[in-house]
């Protein structure tokens, strides 16, 4: 694979920008190539070619030398790399030796190019190390903290001379004698001391003279550590928003899980391998600029990248080896190899089994169904009046089976398209590392789902919840989570898959319909009569309006939780659109139950009101299009389709999709068979609709993340340290 295919694969995704641009510098040096062909004739073109390939390439591990052949190496080269300072940045600036007659203008723009994207992607790695520093700084005292907490808690009547310490994330530690500990903080040196390696460790933060500590005066400093520190209410489930109501936050239980640092520990890897691949992109590029001009200057300008920030920095390596032996220390009991699989999970490998598999369900479920079509043409069902009306009770108990795998199958094209243009939906949806499941998983379960819905409902149930660690149970399990944490709106905190979720579930109204209806046929013991009469129980009408509301019911709840924490008006007017779709779902299923004009009227009116709202607030809001005075007209400035009327096309089916729906406020003299394959299309039309939602929504989001630079999220800290000085 070519170095630009890799550059491009491994970047992260929300950093795309923050890179070099390769292939940017890759067309210059293809002008510059073509402008030397133009001008010299084909004999001295092959001598060029014949001289390049002669011609050492850089290579970035280059045997040490002395000094005097270092010297005369840079001397011949052909650039010369000026750092000025600007503020407290170093701004790099190259000139070509020679008369400018000599130089080639594209020359002179490569190299201006070049400078640009170097002092780029120093000024952002700067940043960005200097954030994790910080970061780190807060991390040390989250761990004196949660370590103090778990010696006082566990040994609280100690009063032996045992002492206690840890490597700090930003300070190294010397190791002397394990049963002493000598503490300087004056002129920021430090030492530690170590003890055995089932004993807790806490980094001292208290001012004492070189020498022994006693148990009292060390338990003493765990106590005064712990009087500076305040615990943290995030409020993230229904126990911790009960207890906020009602409880000051400080007697709520105190966790510090191994999360926050192996989050951190992935910021940190996700920095170095940053680095390394920018500094391999500045080598590569300069390696083609010798090989298309025969001109000496990789070199030059690489004992300058090298020396930048970038190249020059250990802070990142520094502190990913002292995360590892905390974590070694702390989580995993002095076990380097379980600690490491913690913290460096491996990534899943795609099988062949599962293509496989695919296409055998496929095929088998293709075959079912054409062998349930060929058994009713055979027996002529469709001839018989009692045939008609029992096919009307059996399609709309199955067509579950239909919208569920419906679902999946565009949720997997959704995944394909995400994957093609590199949103990064796992960390969107925060999928743990290693367990998201990709296209091919998703459609072997849609083929696998239709196969088993044609044996037994009761089959899926049992799987979904089944607890062994098989069929993608990190999957099935965040699944069950994020729908539990629907069911249960607004006690828990509303995270983005919480919310898509139950924007998924608006569109599958019809489908618990039908799981009702399953219900009810087979528990009510109308199957054996072979008619549908569940509408003449008053229980069913009322659990058939009711589950119709429900999954906007929910979302609306998300709204205001989202609005309570937020304090943002957007939160207020979406909830308001939900409201609005409430309010039109209520009279239109009224409307179904009851009939009249009255209440088709008003059906009408409401689902249109609805309609209109919700179409502007899914393409402006939800999608991030229609905006006007942009670089691309009624779209956005950053797209990561390349062909615009792909967007164009989208809005135009989606705005058709969301009016079909309204065709069934209208009344139409169909036969009941009739009626329920339409209703059956038009709900089929809804989840289409939903998964071109799903696919532009993300984008929207993951583009929110590029232009933010958020790879990663932010680590959330059990305590909070009072300042000193100030009281509690």
């Amino acid at each position: 694979m070519k170095f630009g295919k890799e550059f491009k694969q491994q970047m992260v995704p929300e950093w795309t920008e923050a890179y070099m641009d390769y292939n940017g510098l890759k067309r210059i040096l293809r002008q510059i190539r073509f402008a030397k062909q133009c001008k010299q004739p084909s004999k001295s073109l092959k001598l060029l070619r014949h001289r390049s390939r002669l011609h050492r390439p850089f290579n970035a591990q280059i045997p040490e030398k002395d000094d005097t052949s270092e010297e005369r190496d840079l001397e011949g080269q052909v650039i010369d790399v000026n750092i000025n300072r600007v503020g407290h940045r170093k701004v790099y600036e190259t000139k070509i030796r020679g008369n400018d007659e000599e130089n080639e203008e594209d020359e002179v723009s490569f190299f201006k190019k070049l400078d640009a994207e170097l002092n780029k992607v120093n000024t952002f790695y700067k940043d960005k190390v200097e954030a994790v520093v910080k970061e780190a700084v807060q991390l040390d005292k989250q761990m004196d903290a949660f370590i103090a907490l778990k010696v006082i808690v566990e040994n609280p009547d100690t009063d032996d001379d045992t002492s206690h310490s840890t490597n700090s994330i930003t300070e190294p530690s010397d190791s002397t004698n394990p049963r002493k500990e000598g503490t300087e903080m004056s002129q920021g040196n430090k030492q530690t001391e170590r003890t055995d390696s089932n004993s807790a460790h806490v980094r001292t933060c208290t001012m004492a003279p070189q020498g022994e500590i006693k148990g009292s005066d060390h338990k003493s400093a765990f106590i005064e550590i712990l009087d500076r520190v305040k615990i943290n209410n995030t409020l993230e489930t229904p126990l911790a928003t009960l207890k906020g109501l009602i409880k000051d936050s400080r007697e709520d239980e105190l966790s510090f899980e191994k999360d926050e640092l192996r989050k951190f520990y992935q910021k940190l890897r996700l920095l170095k391998h940053y680095s390394f691949m920018n500094l391999s992109a500045f080598a590569k590029i300069m390696k083609k600029y010798e090989k298309f001009t025969s001109r000496a200057a990789a070199k030059a300008y690489m004992k300058v990248v090298d020396s930048s920030y970038l190249g020059s920095t250990d802070e990142v390596v520094t502190l990913l080896e002292r995360v590892e032996n905390m974590f070694i220390k702390h989580f995993s009991n002095s076990n380097r190899r379980n600690a490491m699989k913690s913290l460096r999970p491996k990534v899943r490998k795609e099988k062949h089994s599962v293509t496989f598999f695919t296409g055998f369900f496929s095929g088998f479920c293709i075959a079912l169904l054409v062998a349930i079509v060929l058994s009713i043409e055979t027996m002529k069902l469709m001839d018989k009046k009692e045939g008609t009306s029992y096919m009307a009770n059996i399609f709309p108990l199955y067509s579950l089976y239909g919208f569920l795998v419906l679902h999946l199958l565009l949720y997997g094209l959704d995944i394909y398209f995400w994957r093609r243009y590199r949103v990064n939906y796992p960390f969107i949806f925060g999928f743990k590392h290693g367990t998201e499941l990709g296209y091919r998983e998703v459609f072997l379960l849609s083929s696998g789902l239709a196969v088993l819905a044609l044996a037994s409902f009761l089959i899926v149930v049992v799987i979904t919840f089944l607890p062994f660690n098989v069929i993608y149970r990190s999957s099935r399990f965040f699944l069950i989570r994020c729908i539990r944490r629907c069911i249960c709106a607004p006690l828990y905190q509303v995270t983005l898959p919480d919310f898509f979720l139950a924007d998924n579930l608006t569109s599958q109204v019809q489908a618990v319909r039908s799981f009702s209806l399953y219900v009810c046929y087979y528990g009510l013991g109308e199957f054996s009569r072979k008619q549908n009469k569940c509408h003449s129980h008053d229980g069913y009408n009322a659990f058939y309006f009711i589950v119709a509301i429900i999954p906007y019911w929910i979302r609306l709840l998300q709204c205001l939780r989202r609005l309570f924490e937020e304090k943002e008006s957007v939160h207020a007017y979406n909830g308001l659109k939900y409201f609005l779709t409430i309010v039109a779902v209520a009279i239109r299923t009224a409307f179904e139950l009851r009939k009249g004009k009255t209440w088709m009227a008003l059906a009408l009116v409401s689902s249109a009101v609805a309609t209109v709202m919700n179409t502007y607030w899914d393409i402006v809001m939800d999608w991030g299009l229609l905006r006007r005075q942009l670089q691309n007209f009624l779209l956005r400035d950053k797209l990561v389709v390349s062909h615009r009327s792909v967007y164009f096309m989208a809005m135009f089916l989606y705005v058709f999709l969301r009016f079909c729906w309204m065709q069934l406020v209208l009344e139409f003299d169909l036969p009941s068979l009739h009626k329920m394959t339409a209703l059956t299309i038009f709900s089929a039309l809804e989840i289409i609709r939903r998964g071109i939602w799903n696919f532009f929504r993300l984008e929207n989001e993951h583009l929110n993340n590029v232009g933010k630079y958020r790879a990663f999220k932010s680590v959330p800290l059990p305590f909070n340290y009072y300042d000193e000085g100030k009281e509690n």
